[in-house]
């Protein structure tokens, strides 16, 4: 038990060591001069590689005091900083933070490091582990031609070589070697054939086909295809396949019919020499999830979240009850019940803040992922990005920050590929060669929202129309009706892409459809406003998932209503005649602002009896920048509320939240206020 909880401060505290290291990197890229930052990454290195060493984690420990000694020869001045070096230390962070995460599940912290290991060594030597890469290939390229060929082919096969090779194709034959412990060798065999098939004609296997299919072979086969693709592309897209182990790329001429002519007569041709060196291991993908939890803190006590799920449960009855004790406090008119109450209600109030706090996470959690990730896509995609972020320190339920890191990095990827332009058509148009993307947090009323914005290419209405009716998604008739916004959500839908070529980062149609659903699961909504040539923002609306809220009671006829304290600016009292009308609707002058009123009365269709008023009882509202007076027939007063969901059957009622049960026992719904300000 107690090495279980070292283990859990460990794994907690190399997740911050790990964040420390990326954050410092990326400011370490735009001060390379900067010994401080040096320093700083130094120490997380460190004491990382002590926490490691001490828990028995070799590999961890290694690879940490391999990049010291970097890190000490660049703070030493031995090595100056440049973007290759910075890329070798990003890929030992990444394969630290693997190793932590695997740790984190259950795992052995175990990992194949030598790639990492190699290059940052080289460095420390003062050579570039991209000349030695260089050196490698040609190395490769020069033992090519050497290599026999391994399969047998007719004269049929030969023609159709011969052919190809007339029209611009070339054919190879490439042998495939798996693992030794590989278990499903036939579906590694289909994960393949299916990568060459998009590459080119696979015209013969060794063995057979149905050979590979019932796994008659050892660990080795081969299969030559006719393509235009390059021997290096085709090895570096089949290394992807789990499992692979060695892939040798042959190309196959003339020159192979006369030898294998030559040794018609004789045996099997003994197996072709390796023709170049072996590949490195996958490297770790960008958008990998590696969550990092940030808690600066001398004294901390991990707390399963289910159990604050049964406090929180257990507080909101509490407040009920609390409610109902103040009903009858007033109605009995006891001092002593009454000064009880009002203790009673005071220390429940301090207990409500600690509760909901301890549930509360900034969502800087999230955001500090994405700027290493806006790095290394900007690299990718050739373009220049500058990563702002805002409100770092929204704070959201922990439920929901658990869920929202991958829906960001969508949106995000989307922004970098789709929205901001390469530099050349930037400056064509007239904009800087940087494109910006802003990621911002801000709380509204009980909702957070975050926006992703850039000042990119903006979204193409037409284009994507285009492409809706092209895959059948929207008709004709449709089509010619929708509004801009329409539009613009129809890049929502499965499948959907408008990306000209599929690429790592996207093209595939897989990506909004998945944040969309995420989004609208958790309780949001996602919406996107966009400008051509100016750029377009993703707008995420999410409930804080706070089971108690503060509110303003209000009476509509004989129903109550109750309108959440966080979205209301004041409420007043105003003539009937300083109510004016302005394109059909009704406004009033708020400070020199004109705002919008809703009636609750019309919007709930609330049976009403006719009487005329001369004064009209107001809330003003707010969601973001935009302002609303909803009108109500009186005020009953502020109150502490537990919010109640309305359940499944009810899941779509316009412009209420939720509800809640009052001290006297009846029910008031909570209006949204988000819903109603468009």
């Amino acid at each position: 038990m107690e090495m279980n909880q070292y283990l859990e401060v460990f794994i907690e505290e190399s997740k911050e060591h790990l964040q420390a290291c990326n954050e410092q990197l990326l400011e370490l890229e735009k001060n390379p001069e900067d010994i401080k930052i040096v320093n700083e990454i130094f120490r997380s290195a460190h004491t990382l590689k002590g926490m490691s060493a001490t828990m028995g984690y070799e590999d961890l420990a290694n690879l940490t005091h391999q990049m010291e000694n970097v890190l000490d020869a660049i703070r030493n001045q031995k090595i100056k900083v440049n973007a290759e070096i910075l890329d070798v230390v990003f890929l030992a962070v990444d394969d630290l933070e693997a190793m932590v995460q695997s740790i984190a599940e259950g795992g052995d912290g175990k990992r194949d490091v030598s790639e990492a290991v190699e290059k940052l060594m080289l460095i420390e030597k003062g050579e570039s582990p991209a000349q030695s890469a260089a050196r490698a290939e040609t190395a490769a390229a020069i033992a090519e031609p050497q290599g026999m060929i391994k399969s047998t082919y007719d004269d049929f096969e030969w023609t159709v070589i011969q052919q190809s090779k007339e029209q611009g194709f070339e054919s190879y034959e490439i042998s495939i070697a798996l693992r030794a412990d590989c278990l499903l060798k036939a579906a590694r065999v289909f994960m393949v054939f299916e990568v060459l098939e998009k590459s080119g004609e696979v015209i013969k296997a060794t063995p057979s086909v149905e050979q590979l299919e019932e796994e008659q072979f050892d660990q080795e086969f081969s299969v030559t295809i006719v393509t235009k693709e390059t021997p290096e592309d085709i090895r570096q897209k089949l290394l992807k396949v789990s499992e692979v182990e060695r892939i040798e790329v042959l190309r196959l001429s003339m020159e192979n019919y006369s030898t294998q002519e030559a040794l018609k007569e004789a045996e099997a041709a003994p197996p072709a020499a390796e023709v170049a060196a072996e590949a490195a291991s996958d490297m770790p993908k960008e958008d990998k999830k590696a969550p990092t939890v940030k808690q600066v803190s001398n004294k901390t006590i991990r707390v399963n979240i289910e159990r604050l799920d049964i406090l929180m449960n257990l507080f909101e009855e509490l407040v009920i009850d609390r409610g109902r004790l103040e009903q009858i406090s007033k109605e009995l008119n006891n001092q002593e019940l009454h000064e009880t109450v009002e203790h009673m209600s005071r220390i429940s109030g301090d207990l409500q803040n600690i509760i909901l706090n301890m549930r509360m996470v900034p969502i800087e959690t999230v955001f500090n992922r994405f700027p290493r990730m806006v790095r290394q896509l900007a690299r990718d995609l050739n373009k220049k990005i500058n990563l702002e972020i805002v409100g770092a320190e929204t704070e959201l339920d922990r439920t929901v920050i658990d869920e929202i890191g991958d829906p960001l990095v969508h949106l995000i990827r989307n922004a970098l590929d789709h929205g901001v332009e390469t530099p050349e058509v930037r400056k064509e148009n007239g904009k800087s060669e940087e494109g910006n993307v802003v990621l911002k947090a801000y709380h509204s009323g009980n909702h957070v929202f975050i926006e992703i914005e850039d000042d990119g290419a903006g979204i193409n209405k037409d284009k994507v129309i285009k492409k809706a009716l092209k895959n059948g998604i929207i008709t004709e008739q449709t089509a010619s009706a929708l509004t801009d916004k329409q539009a613009y959500e129809l890049i929502f839908a499965s499948g959907f892409s408008t990306a000209d070529k599929i690429s790592d980062v996207s093209g595939r149609g897989v990506g909004l459809d998945v944040v969309k659903n995420t989004i609208e699961s958790l309780g949001g909504s996602v919406s996107i406003d966009s400008k051509v040539g100016q750029g377009s923002i993703f707008s995420i609306q999410l409930p804080l998932t706070l089971s108690i809220i503060s509110v303003m009671l209000v009476e509509i006829e004989k129903e109550k209503y109750a309108i959440p304290l966080s979205s209301i600016i004041e409420t007043a009292i105003i003539r009937k005649e300083d109510i004016l009308s302005a394109h059909n609707q009704k406004v009033i002058d708020f400070r020199g602002k004109v705002v919008p009123l809703l009636s609750l009365k019309e919007i709930f269709e609330v049976p009403s009896e006719n009487h005329e008023e001369e004064f009209i009882s107001v809330v003003i509202v707010r969601k973001g920048e935009k302002m609303a007076g909803l009108v109500v027939d009186s005020f009953i007063g502020q109150q502490e509320v537990v919010l109640k969901s309305l359940g499944n059957y009810l899941t779509s009622v316009f412009a209420i939240s939720g509800a809640t049960i009052l001290g006297d026992g009846q029910v008031a719904l909570i209006v949204d206020c988000n819903a109603l300000i468009k």
